[in-house]
């Protein structure tokens, strides 16, 4: 058994089957790539996973080290190890970064926080005093939030769309602290329609029509990006990512 198991998850939104009878095991310390076109399901598996309300009434059951969190509300489960970084972070009006990191460190220590922002891109001298709000650049709040997991030291991070708005120097960072979370033990779910992203991966799971399709090592999902399509029972029709 994995460090989180997806058991026969079903969701119906609005008379609409979302996800149907998804079964997925994702192995501790690795890093997993979840894909599929837009309107496949990615984004509203991680806030099932992360317990978003609206995502809560669902069939199935969540397993986090073998024990059920289908109950636990967002902070419940931010607390036994999982956390999800958004495609679109939020902002804080009045906090600042160094308020924001400590309010997730597990080390509190003004070293922890530096260390963080310098592996994401950051300069401490510059960003740590700032605060978190409009004045930040989509992808400055991305690196920041993504320093925030780093000193978490999460169990389980689902990342939504890590490199959506992000410059490709930027991108570099993001992936080395990607491999920094996998050596410290943390289990990666990259939710990506990206092969950059797909690439960074070990295991992957193509999505369609709110059901998984095909899974394996990444060279056997990669031929998804080149045909842009692969043969499923499934009449696509795009949309948003839901």
């Amino acid at each position: 058994m994995g460090i989180l198991k997806i058991e026969n998850l079903s969701l119906t939104l609005n008379g609409k089957k979302i996800l149907n009878g998804l079964s997925i095991d994702f192995t501790e310390g690795n890093v997993h790539a979840i894909v599929g076109p837009n309107g496949a399901g990615k984004s509203t598996l991680a806030s099932i996973i992360m317990g978003l309300d609206g995502y809560r009434d669902f069939e199935g059951d969540i397993l986090l080290k073998g024990h059920s969190v289908k109950t636990d509300r967002v902070d419940a489960r931010g607390k036994k190890g999982i956390t999800l970084a958004w495609q679109e972070p939020a902002r804080y009006e009045g906090l600042t970064v160094r308020d924001f990191l400590k309010a997730a460190s597990t080390d509190k220590s003004e070293k922890a926080f530096v260390n963080a922002l310098s592996l994401v891109g950051l300069s401490p001298e510059q960003y740590l005093s700032r605060a978190v709000d409009k004045t930040l650049s989509g992808g400055e709040r991305k690196k920041i939030e993504l320093a925030s997991i780093l000193v978490m030291n999460p169990a389980v991070v689902l990342l939504d769309e890590p490199d959506s708005g992000i410059d490709v120097e930027s991108l570099t960072k993001i992936f080395n602290a990607i491999q920094i979370l996998k050596k410290k033990g943390t289990t990666v779910i990259l939710i990506t329609h990206s092969l950059t992203v797909l690439n960074k991966a070990e295991y992957a799971y193509l999505m369609c029509c709110g059901e998984i399709i095909d899974s394996g090592p990444i060279k056997k999902i990669r031929p998804y990006f080149e045909n842009r399509c692969m043969i499923c029972p499934h009449k696509n029709e795009p949309g948003d990512d839901t």
